[in-house]
C-alpha cells in the first residue's frame, strides 16, 4: 500500500467519528426520554406531567450542534497519535458539561411547559458513556488495522542524539501509535551509518531526498538542536516537495510543556515559556460559570448530604460543625478555608504537644493514628466529604 493510499484512507474516513457522535448524541436523548418518562427511574412522573418526545427535539438539535462545534474546536476529531483514551474522555466530559449548561440556560430563559432537568442529567451521563465507548471501539479497530499495515506511518528520524533516541524508543515501544521507523539520518558518521537494533542507519542528512523517494516515507521527525536552523528549514522544504509530513521537536523538549504557551503575533507563532500558565480572560469566566452551574445543578444531592454530615458531627459531641482556617490563595491573598470539622474542638492546641512527643517535623507533621480525629471525621476524611464546603 503506497503512502498516498494510506493517507487517502485516513482522510476519507475523517467524517466517520463526527457522524457517529451525532447519532449517539441523538440516541442518548431517546434513551434518556425512555428512562425518565417510561421507566421512570429515580423519580416517578405524575400523570399530569407525562409528555411526548417532540418538545425535546429542539433541545436535542441544540445539544448535538453544540457538541459538534465544541469537539471540532477542541481537536477531538483530529487524528492525534499518542493521545490517550482518558484524554478523549476528558474532552468529551467537558463538551457534554458545556452543552448541558446551555440547555439548562435555554430552558430557564424560555420557561417551556415541558422540560425535565433530571432527563438532562440522564442525557449527559448516557452521552459520556456512549461517546467514550465509541472511542474505545475505534482504538480496538485501529489496533487491528495497524497490525495489518493499514494506517501505519513509515517514519524517518533526523538526529540520533538524546532527543532523537527518546523519540525512537517511544515509537518502537508504543505499537498502538502506528509508526514503523524506517531509519535514522545523522551527520555524525558514528551515528548515521550505524544501525540501532532493527532501525537502519541511513547515512547523513544529504541523503534525505533519496530516502524520501526510495523508502515511501510518510513522516519525518526532526530532532536537531536549533543551532541547525538553516538545515532544519532546508529539510522541511525537501519534505514539502515530496508531500511528506514533517514534525520538529524543539529544544524546549526537556521542559514541562504545560509551561509553554503558543501565541500568535500577526501570523508569527511564538512560544512563551512561563513558570505557570495563568487562567485569565474568557477561560477564567467560563470556568467560574461552569463551577456555579454545576453546583446549582447538583444542589438537590449536596444539600441532603450536608445535612446528614452536620447531624452526625453534632450527635458525636459538642463543638462547631465547620472548621475554618486561613490559607494563602492567588497572588498571596489570604482567604478562609471552610471544611467540615473532623477533629475534636481543641485540636489546634494539642498540635504542638503531639509534634514534640512524636518528634515530627513541625512544618509538615504527619501523625499516624492521630488521636484528635473523631470517628465521623475519620470517615469524612477518607471519603473527602470534609472538603465539600469548599464548593461554596
Amino acid at each position: 500500500m503506497t503512502k498516498y493510499r494510506r493517507r487517502r484512507i485516513e482522510r476519507d474516513y475523517a467524517w466517520l467519528m463526527p457522524l457517529v457522535d451525532v447519532g449517539l448524541s441523538v440516541l442518548a436523548f431517546i434513551l434518556a426520554y425512555v428512562a425518565r418518562y417510561q421507566l421512570q427511574l429515580i423519580r416517578p412522573v405524575g400523570e399530569a406531567f407525562a409528555a411526548p418526545f417532540e418538545p425535546y427535539i429542539p433541545y436535542a438539535i441544540i445539544y448535538v450542534v453544540w457538541l459538534y462545534f465544541t469537539y471540532r474546536g477542541t481537536g477531538l476529531y483530529r487524528l492525534v497519535r499518542g493521545r490517550t483514551w482518558l484524554d478523549e474522555v476528558y474532552t468529551i466530559i467537558n463538551g457534554v458539561t458545556n452543552a448541558t449548561v446551555v440547555l439548562l440556560a435555554v430552558s430557564f430563559i424560555f420557561q417551556p411547559l415541558v422540560f425535565s432537568r433530571l432527563m438532562m442529567i440522564y442525557v449527559a451521563a448516557i452521552t459520556i458513556v456512549l461517546l467514550s465507548a465509541a472511542r474505545l471501539v475505534r482504538r480496538i479497530v485501529q489496533a487491528r488495522l495497524r497490525s495489518r499495515g493499514i494506517g501505519v506511518q513509515r517514519a524517518v528520524i533526523v538526529g540520533s542524539g538524546d532527543v532523537g533516541r527518546a523519540v525512537l524508543r517511544s515509537m518502537l515501544v508504543r505499537k498502538e501509535l502506528g509508526y514503523h521507523v524506517v531509519g535514522v539520518l545523522d551527520d555524525d558518521p558514528d551515528r548515521g551509518n550505524v544501525d540501532l537494533g532493527r532501525v537502519r542507519g541511513l547515512g547523513n542528512l544529504d541523503n534525505m531526498a533519496r530516502v524520501l523517494h526510495d523508502e515511501a516515507v510518510d513522516l519525518v521527525v526532526i530532532t536537531l538542536p536549533w543551532r541547525y536552523h538553516e538545515k532544519i528549514v532546508s529539510l522541511i522544504q525537501q519534505c514539502q516537495k515530496y508531500r511528506v509530513e514533517v514534525s520538529v521537536v524543539p529544544d524546549l523538549f526537556q521542559l514541562n510543556m504545560r509551561q509553554v504557551m503558543v501565541e500568535n503575533v500577526d501570523g508569527i507563532p511564538l512560544l512563551r515559556v512561563n513558570g505557570h500558565v495563568p487562567l485569565k480572560g474568557s477561560n477564567r469566566l467560563l470556568k467560574r460559570a461552569l463551577d456555579m452551574a454545576l453546583i446549582i445543578l447538583f444542589l438537590p444531592l449536596i444539600i441532603p448530604l450536608f445535612a446528614l454530615v452536620a447531624l452526625a458531627i453534632r450527635l458525636e459531641g459538642d463543638g462547631p460543625i465547620f472548621y475554618k482556617a486561613q490559607r494563602v490563595g492567588e497572588n498571596g491573598h489570604l482567604f478562609n478555608m471552610i471544611k467540615f470539622r473532623s477533629m475534636i474542638p481543641n485540636a489546634d492546641q494539642m498540635r504542638d504537644e503531639l509534634v514534640r512527643s512524636h518528634e515530627l517535623d513541625p512544618r509538615h507533621p504527619k501523625i499516624k493514628d492521630d488521636p484528635r480525629i473523631t470517628s465521623v471525621g475519620r470517615f469524612i476524611r477518607r471519603t473527602s466529604i470534609d472538603e465539600l464546603p469548599n464548593l461554596f
